[in-house]
């Protein structure tokens, strides 16, 4: 037999090579105690520190959050358009960045912050602009929206198991809010008193939330396409 390491050619009798210390392996041979064939890997791996990469990250969001204000007052003497940016900075931070900072971020906690986080920024353009649409539209719109979300976290994370029926529900409920949303513009600009396009949505998602919610109760169908296209 050779060594497996520099190929010196090594007795039967051979435990390890005379010329590089490799344990010498032989498939016939029976060992009473395994030893390894090949040198172990020492070389250690490297861990990132998590903490320090958010640090690095935080600073890079706080960067632009303090430097508009600056330029903004520099410019104009006054908040302006700065405002705009360091709320989208800021909320982009929390939706994005901040579940970042916890081992186990639970989105039954965060799903309801982003889109309030979301409801707030809307008010504050809505405020600045001399807008009267926050109130009539987006916050019905945004509410709704964030109901469902929250709605179908919840569900999957505290059942684990029925998505069909929850996505199903979902879809309906999602159909539903399309016919809202031009109610709630029509209110708000008044264009007309009748609906022309939410019907389109709204009978897409009725279409596909009918269709999971078939799936989730026919069980040979539901086993049918498992086996056909693994789903």
């Amino acid at each position: 037999m050779y060594c497996v390491k520099c190929g010196v050619e090594l007795a039967d009798t051979e435990k390890s090579c005379p010329l590089c210390g490799t344990v010498a392996y032989h498939p016939d041979i029976i060992r009473e105690k395994a030893e390894p064939t090949y040198p172990k890997n020492n070389i250690p791996k490297e861990e990132f520190n998590r903490t320090g990469i958010l640090f690095i990250v935080t600073m890079l969001f706080a960067i632009p959050f303090i430097l508009t204000p600056i330029c903004d007052i520099s410019l104009n003497h006054a908040i302006t358009w700065s405002g705009y940016c360091m709320l989208a900075v800021l909320i982009t931070y929390v939706i994005i960045i901040l579940p970042s900072w916890f081992k186990h971020p639970h989105p039954i906690i965060f799903t309801p912050i982003d889109f309030g986080c979301i409801g707030i920024y809307l008010c504050y353009i809505n405020d600045t602009l001399g807008g009267d649409w926050f109130l009539s539209l987006a916050f019905p719109v945004v509410t709704m929206i964030g109901a469902i979300c929250s709605t179908v976290t919840i569900l999957c994370v505290t059942l684990k198991r029925g998505y069909l029926y929850i996505f199903g529900g979902a879809s309906l409920a999602v159909a539903a809010m399309m016919v809202f949303i031009e109610f709630f513009i029509n209110i708000t600009f008044k264009p007309r008193n009748y609906f022309i396009w939410s019907l389109y949505p709204m009978i897409v998602f009725a279409l596909l939330g009918a269709m999971l919610l078939t799936i989730a109760i026919c069980r040979p169908l539901r086993e049918s396409l498992h086996k056909k296209f693994f789903i």
